[in-house]
This record gives structure tokens, sequence and C-alpha cells, in this order.
């Protein structure tokens, strides 16, 4: 292999993949280091986004009937899903391979600001680049909970797939995004599923009314929810809490930890290249993702930003732009936020709450329509829900909030019309096919 490259990528994430073939069909020599061979194409296709939807739409699909019949079910789903990532992977692997790019297997740690060491199966070797990029992504958090290390039948996202038998009972600490969509996941396969989180309020971050639906929702689903109970202890599948001064104890089958993820920065050797990080252990980044050094770049959830992989995807474009184009893009101008939450029914989001507009101290005028008013809605059986507009007075969409069957899909259409400035009433007049969920936005944006 070259030990002198143009440029080179250090992990194989949505970004990092997405910069390499590009910069590589632009007569660049590319390298990319993976440390891991199964995580070849990233978090998202291996242990993140296409995994879990892929369990969760089984899920979805569970049969009715005794616990073993639904056992085996989740077991097949598993295995399913363990022939889908590696196919994902390998497609991934020989994508690159057949663009060019020399893909490394090992552990990088930078050396200097020119210079990285690879430590690979076999040996230690050291490679010079011209510019980097640093795409290492993020790994779970494990909180300091006594025997959260020792116990067994605990477990963070990427394992508890990999759980060939479905627990009877699950335990999931973290009432955050990441928990739900397990808990969503687990109850449908058959699992009795109990949340357990420290705050006391349910879904902080939504307004009151939206979080609310939720957790109604949840619970009809048969998912407990427990708020404002500190985790004290955990011994193999139960977990001690305490919870208004009192103690108590959740028996269980298996422990999924859900609360959250940091900058994976471990071993990278920043320090050696003068690379800043942040209090909170990211790669300090601008708003073009360069770091402090001049000839390096960082994407991905290692900046600490927004944990998606269209965020990723993003990182890509703005880096190509700043090393070979006009360096307009920035993350300053990708336009609204939307993002979704796979439970059933699932969540979705763009711009701001009624509660963030409030607080920026915006008129503003509110939709809202429950989704059993919503005629596809009752074709699909699927009546569960709510739908929220923050429009201000003069008909700018300043947010949308949609607890709704195929929110996903709808949120990019409602993303695209605040991006390039549509007002309510456009989206309010639209014509759209009947039936479809996405009609509802005509009684929605009629405010």
């Amino acid at each position: 292999m070259k030990t002198k490259y143009d440029v080179i990528i250090i992990g194989f994430g949505k970004a990092g993949k997405t910069l390499a073939a590009k910069l590589k069909k632009d007569g660049k020599n590319v390298a990319l280091i993976e440390k891991d061979a199964n995580m070849y194409g990233g978090t998202c296709i291996n242990v993140g986004c296409i995994p879990s939807k892929r369990l969760i739409t089984d899920a979805s699909n569970s049969p009715k009937g005794e616990f073993s019949v639904k056992a085996e079910y989740y077991r097949n789903a598993i295995e399913e899903k363990k022939k889908l990532t590696a196919a994902l992977r390998k497609a991934n692997y020989e994508k690159l391979v057949q663009a060019g790019v020399d893909i490394v297997d090992g552990m990088a740690s930078f050396k200097n600001e020119n210079q990285i060491s690879v430590q690979t199966n076999d040996d230690i070797i050291n490679i010079e680049g011209e510019q980097f990029v640093i795409n290492t992504g993020s790994v779970p958090v494990i909180p300091k909970i006594d025997g959260v290390t020792e116990s067994k039948n605990v477990y963070v996202a990427e394992t508890i797939m990999n759980l060939e038998e479905l627990p009877h009972s699950l335990t999931i600490v973290g009432g955050g995004y990441i928990g739900l969509e397990f808990a969503s996941m687990y109850v449908n396969f058959g699992s009795k599923v109990t949340i357990i989180q420290r705050g006391n309020i349910f879904l902080p971050k939504e307004d009151e009314d939206i979080s609310a639906s939720i957790r109604e929702v949840l619970e009809e689903n048969g998912i407990q929810i427990i708020t404002g109970a500190k985790t004290t202890e955990i011994q193999d599948g139960t977990l001690y809490y305490e919870a208004n001064g009192e103690s108590h104890v959740l028996k269980g089958d298996a422990i999924l930890l859900a609360t959250g993820r940091r900058p994976n920065t471990d071993g990278l050797g920043c320090e050696n290249a003068g690379i800043a990080l942040t209090d909170k252990g990211a790669v300090e980044t601008d708003e073009h993702l360069r770091t402090n050094v001049k000839n390096i770049w960082a994407t991905g959830d290692v900046c600490g930003n927004l944990q998606f992989t269209y965020i990723s995807l993003d990182d890509s474009r703005i880096v190509l732009d700043d090393m070979e184009g006009n360096g307009k893009r920035t993350t300053e101008n990708r336009g609204a936020f939307s993002y979704s939450v796979f439970i059933d029914p699932p969540f979705s989001r763009v711009g701001m709450s009624e509660k963030e507009a409030k607080n920026a101290q915006i008129e503003y005028s509110v939709g809202n329509l429950p989704v059993n008013s919503i005629p596809k809605a009752k074709v699909l059986r699927k009546t569960e829900g709510m739908l929220k507009a923050i429009i201000s007075q003069d008909g700018t969409i300043l947010g949308v909030e949609l607890f709704c069957v195929d929110s996903p899909e709808i949120i990019n259409l409602i993303k695209l019309a605040m991006d390039y400035q549509l007002k309510a009433e456009v989206i309010g007049d639209f014509i759209f096919t009947h039936p479809t969920i996405s009609e509802s936005l005509n009684d929605l944006f009629s405010i």
C-alpha cells in the first residue's frame, strides 16, 4: 500500500464513505481507515438506522399467540437482520474498492498534523496525508451505576439487536428517542417493557400536548413508563431504583441502556496533532467543519452535533465544498431541521415547537388535527395520534409536529416548503391525491 495520500479519512461512516468516493472520482489519492471490519459502511447500516428499522417493521407484523410463537418469529427476524447488514456491509466495501479507494483495516492515531500511525492486526504502519477527515462517530454512554459493567443481560442499542432470545421482560434505562423506539419494537415483538427515566418530565423537548399524546399511546400499547426515578444498582436483569423517597425493584430478563451517545475520540491522538476538543470531548469545528488545524476536518457524530445519518451526509457536502468548491455550504445554511422517531405510530417534527415560538416571543397561531379525523388513517386502521402546526402571523411555517402513520415521509415535504419559504396557505390550498395522510395538511394549514 501507499505511505502517502492526498486525503486520509478516518472512519467508514456515511460522511467518510461518501467523501472517499467523490474525492477519488475527482482524482485524489484517498485512503479510508476503519478499525472494525464489521463496521464497513458505518453505524447506520450495521448497528443503527437500517437494522433497527428493519426490526421495528418486523415487530409490527409479529404474530399473535403464545410467547413461544412470538419468540420463534423474533429469532427469525434477528437472523434476517444479520443477513441484511452483512449484504450492505459487503456492498459498501466493494463500492469503494471498485472506485479505487484504499481501505486500511486498523486503529488510526495521529502522530502529528500530517501523519498517522495505524495499528493493524499484524503491524504498525505510518501514513502521511495532505488533508485529513475525522469521521469516527460516537459510542454509547455507559452510566455510572453499581453493577452495570459486571452484570449479565445488560445491553446497549448495538448489542441488543444481536440478542437471539426474546426477553419476557425488558427494562429500558432512558426515556429518550432511542429508548422509545426499542420500547415500541420489543412490546410489539411480545416482551413486557418498562421505561425508567431520571427526569420528571416525559419528552421535555416536545410540547406538552404532543408528549402527553405519545405517552398515552405507548401506555395503551402496554409500555410502562416510570419518571423521576434514579437507578441505583443493576444485578443482571434486575434493576433497583429510588423514586419519591422509596426504594423499588424491577425484575426482568434484560436491561437496555438507552442513555445517550458521546463523540468517539478514544485513542485518536488528537493532542499529538494539536486538534482542539470541546469540554464534552467532541472535535471542535467551525461552520465549514474545519478543525483548528488547517488541513483537518471532522464530520458526523464526532463533532458533537446532531447525531443523524442525513446530517453526516450533508457534512460530506460541506467538507467537499470547502476542499474543492467555493465554501458556500456551511452548517448554518442547512435549512430547517427535521427528525423522526420510529415508534408506533411514528413521530416526526421540523422547526419550532409551540413552546419555542412562545419563548422567542413570536406571534403565532396553532393548527391542530386529530388523526382519527383523517380518512386514510381510518382506512389503515391507524387512527392514533395528532398533528400540529405553528404558523406566524404572516403565514410563515415555524414548525410542524406529526404523530401519525407515514409521518417520516410527510415531514420531508414540510421541510422542503420551509426551506423554500412557502407560506402556510400554499400547503393549505395544495391539491393532494386522495385518500392519503398528506392530504390532511389541507386542514392542518387552514388556520
